[in-house]
């Protein structure tokens, strides 16, 4: 017969490496999401788009760089086809997406924000219906309805306190979840051979290097000079809104799994507004939490299905 004690000792081990791993996806998300508020704070500073992203990237690349640096010594060498797959992926999924995102950022609020970029899931389950002819399930069809009435619910009541600005940005930020849908959908196959941490580490190179490019191409270069708020702000967005979300949520991955980290992320959109509240003095509407919740629901089918 089988020792009890054993049995309890087991589980409780089980539990507290599940509620530690959802402790770590939880404040990854958080961290994550609050990026849509730091860039508000540094828009604060007349700062365009171009040179926000330039400043994240500057400070964040050192951090990738190790990281690429370290793979690459204890890794085997890449193929050239690898090389422009991670090439194309980094400037796709990371450095497009992310600039689009912060140029809506500009004319949206960062509630509305977080609420388009958590439609990216539904983007990829709909990209892998048009692209490779997946069959989508009825509780499928039910979650991204809801999802997207969410998002449009929040998007109506946004646009009638801001005008056409708020299209042009939920416009901006739109492609960009879509952008980073279509990352997602083609690094499937890649990540396999090559390694999460390692493409994430190289992906981020590349995009860290065509942002930086990007500002001294279309920006004097001293732009670079700012209040010194400014690169604190960056410093932040950089260490705690980008580097250390992508690793808490690839721990969180690696202990509970893709599909529960997912499930934990949904506290994203939730935090953001509530961030947007106490920081940027946004309201926090009726309309804006029935949006919210239509899309945490959506969501959170999506992921169930996805677990199943």
């Amino acid at each position: 017969m089988p020792d009890a004690s054993y049995s309890n000792d087991d589980a409780l081990a089980a539990r507290k490496l599940l509620l530690a791993g959802l402790a770590i996806a939880v404040v990854g998300a958080i961290l994550f999401s609050a990026k849509a508020i730091v860039a508000k704070l540094i828009y604060r500073y007349q700062v365009d788009a171009v040179t926000l992203i330039a400043f994240r990237m500057l400070f964040s690349l050192p951090f990738f760089a190790v990281i690429a640096i370290w793979q690459a010594r204890q890794s085997t060498p890449l193929t050239g086809r690898e090389k422009i797959q991670i090439i194309v992926l980094g400037l796709l999924g990371y450095y497009l997406s992310s600039f689009l995102d912060f140029l809506g950022l500009q004319y949206i609020s960062a509630g509305l924000e977080r609420l388009i970029l958590f439609l990216t899931p539904s983007f990829v389950l709909l990209l892998s219906v048009f692209l490779m002819k997946r069959k989508i399930t009825m509780i499928e069809w039910s979650a991204l309805t809801i999802s997207y009435l969410g998002t449009v619910l929040v998007f109506v009541h946004d646009v009638r306190l801001g005008g056409d600005n708020v299209a042009l940005g939920g416009m901006a930020v739109l492609i960009s979840a879509i952008s980073y849908a279509v990352y997602l959908l083609a690094s499937g196959e890649l990540v396999k051979r090559v390694g999460s941490l390692r493409l994430v580490a190289y992906a981020m190179c590349v995009s860290s290097v065509a942002c930086i490019a990007q500002f001294f191409v279309l920006r004097p270069s001293s732009m670079l000079i700012q209040p010194v708020d400014v690169y604190w702000l960056s410093l932040v967005n950089a260490v705690f809104c980008t580097v250390l979300p992508v690793f808490l949520t690839m721990i969180a991955v690696q202990r509970i799994g893709a599909a529960t980290a997912s499930q934990a992320g949904m506290i994203g959109p939730v935090s953001t507004l509530f961030l947007g509240a106490m920081l940027l003095d946004e309201p926090i509407t009726g309309i804006q939490l029935a949006g919210t919740a239509l899309v945490l629901c959506g969501v959170y089918l999506l992921s169930r299905k996805k677990a199943a």
